[in-house]
């Protein structure tokens, strides 16, 4: 596992983050992931590094991270 796609569920949003993919895995516990491995879905497994499905929570977390208006 390349450790580098490893990214906080808390971290800064990337500019390539959507509310419905991420740019590398924000898995707390990538190892436990359902989708962990499976090519063309999972940061890991995927060309793209991209993780075409995250957590249910991701989508909030995207918008939570993004309001600038709380800074």
């Amino acid at each position: 596992m390349d450790t580098d796609l490893h990214v906080g569920f808390n971290a800064p949003l990337n500019n390539l983050d959507t509310e419905d993919r991420t740019y590398g895995c924000r898995a707390n516990n990538p190892n436990i992931c359902a989708n962990n491995g499976i090519e063309g879905i999972c940061a890991f497994s995927s060309d793209d590094k991209m993780c075409k499905k995250p957590s249910r929570a991701w989508k909030k977390q995207f918008y939570k991270l993004g309001d600038t208006n709380n800074e």
